[in-house]
């Protein structure tokens, strides 16, 4: 183990793989000499050259093409998507072609394409650079999905993502790239989809967060000790595939959830796990499922403004004070 920031345990996780599958290569804007415009992928190029790590036009729809096309004939692309917001230019290469082309040949076709996006708000990047709409691709079946919160896990999920033989969408918000963590050396380290991590035990209450909302929940259970209320802290990693069975069984605990996301509330992640707690925990729940998402409105330029639309600590310190646990 050793300490890095989430930018660097995703680029290390790229290099590995690299060196590790010939196959696997890298195509982006800005993502050569330019190590993107975040700087997270700096040395690649020099240590992979054009001919695996890529510039292309700024032309969505038609690098994620090419990615598809690389995928279903032998290679491992990594396709770069600068900012989340412009994924939607590519929709239907990934929406109609890639999470649909091993189910229509009757499986003899994979499609091992990893897609890497950013997503989240607070730089001030405005309305068209600040969304989070990885809901629309969790939506999609025959893609899979994942949120990593940690630098640990941005580095294990990124390496499961590039070696699996389906469509992997992975999103990194760009407030948490300079974020420290302890991460795993080993090269064969990876992190399996579907298996969500508690990243605090509690008792008396759930709160289920994904991306950066894991650390606001974290902050607002250090809150909630100082009270007397046991917050546990569960982390979904991915999407697709979803750990049911972890959010439940933790609800079944503890009684209680709020749900944290940074994407849109309305029919947004936090309805369909509410849905899902509310199901599988219906017997157990002792008060109303609580969902905390970022205000439907478009992300406002103004930092002031552009921090409101946010869910906060205090914000779900505020939700589970409703809930009169103690």
């Amino acid at each position: 183990m050793r300490e890095m920031t989430y930018g660097e345990a995703v680029k290390e996780a790229m290099a590995e793989e690299m060196r590790r599958d010939p196959t696997v290569f890298l195509m982006g804007e800005d993502v050569g000499k330019a190590g993107t415009v975040f700087k997270v992928l700096l040395g690649l190029h020099d240590e992979f050259g054009d001919d695996r790590v890529i510039d292309t036009p700024i032309a969505e729809a038609g690098l994620v093409g090419l990615g598809v096309g690389a995928a279903l004939t032998g290679s491992r692309p990594i396709v770069d998507i600068m900012f989340g917001d412009f994924i939607t230019l590519a929709m239907d290469q990934i929406v109609n072609q890639a999470a649909k082309l091993r189910y229509m040949s009757g499986g003899q076709a994979i499609v091992p394409i990893t897609i890497r996006s950013t997503m989240g708000a607070g730089r001030s990047s405005a309305a068209q650079h600040s969304q989070s709409l990885h809901a629309w691709l969790a939506h999609i079946p025959g893609l899979k999905v994942a949120i990593p919160s940690t630098p640990a896990d941005a580095k294990g999920l990124f390496k499961t993502a590039v070696r699996d033989d389906n469509p992997v969408v992975i999103y990194e918000d760009k407030m948490m790239y300079a974020l420290k963590g302890m991460v795993p050396t080993e090269e064969d380290y990876t992190i399996p989809f579907g298996q969500a991590d508690i990243k605090r035990e509690g008792d008396d209450i759930t709160l289920i967060a994904t991306s950066s909302m894991v650390h606001v929940a974290l902050e607002a259970a250090d809150a909630l000790a100082e009270q007397g209320i046991s917050a546990e802290v569960v982390d979904p990693r991915t999407l697709v595939p979803l750990d049911r069975e972890t959010l439940i069984e933790s609800v079944v605990k503890t009684t209680r959830a709020v749900i944290i996301d940074e994407g849109y509330k309305n029919f947004g992640i936090t309805g369909e796990i509410a849905s899902i707690v509310y199901n599988g925990a219906f017997d157990y729940i002792d008060a109303p499922i609580v969902r905390l998402g970022a205000m439907d409105v478009p992300v406002p330029f103004s930092k002031p403004l552009e921090d409101a639309t946010i869910p906060t600590p205090g914000d779900v310190v505020k939700a589970v004070q409703a809930m009169k646990i103690k």
